[in-house]
């Protein structure tokens, strides 16, 4: 209870952007046209949803390696959005343990998220994961 998860930091920048779109098929103009984007909501590119999701799941499956990528589950709340040439950090710990999984296995949840470098909180949310 309480151990902290590893963290993940990276900087987004555009050519990750426009890689991760040509990887995804997203090619939304929202994340690679900045003359659309400025017009937005949002007054500019930003980094996909999910790409910065990313880093969550990586720190996760840094803490709990296969156990995360074959159990690993992620409820989470996209708060605000990445912008190019932002410093993105992971955070995470574990918040509960269940240890009456079948097969004495046991399950822990985690409060997970993602901030950009000014402390706004980008991703919350919860992941639980079942170790043997």
């Amino acid at each position: 209870m309480g151990e902290e998860l590893p963290v993940v930091e990276r900087t987004i920048d555009a050519e990750q952007i426009a890689r991760y779109a040509e990887a995804s098929g997203d090619r939304n103009p929202i994340h690679l046209d900045a003359e659309f984007a400025s017009t937005s909501q949002f007054g500019g590119i930003v980094a996909h949803g999910m790409l910065t999701l990313a880093f969550v799941s990586e720190s996760l499956c840094l803490a709990f390696g296969k156990d995360w990528l074959e159990s690993g589950k992620l409820k989470v709340r996209l708060k605000a959005p990445a912008y190019p040439g932002d410093v993105v950090r992971s955070w995470g710990r574990v918040v509960k343990e269940d240890a009456s999984g079948s097969g004495g296995g046991r399950t822990l949840e985690c409060a997970v998220g993602l901030s950009n470098g000014k402390g706004e909180e980008l991703i919350t949310g919860v992941a639980t994961v079942t170790l043997p």
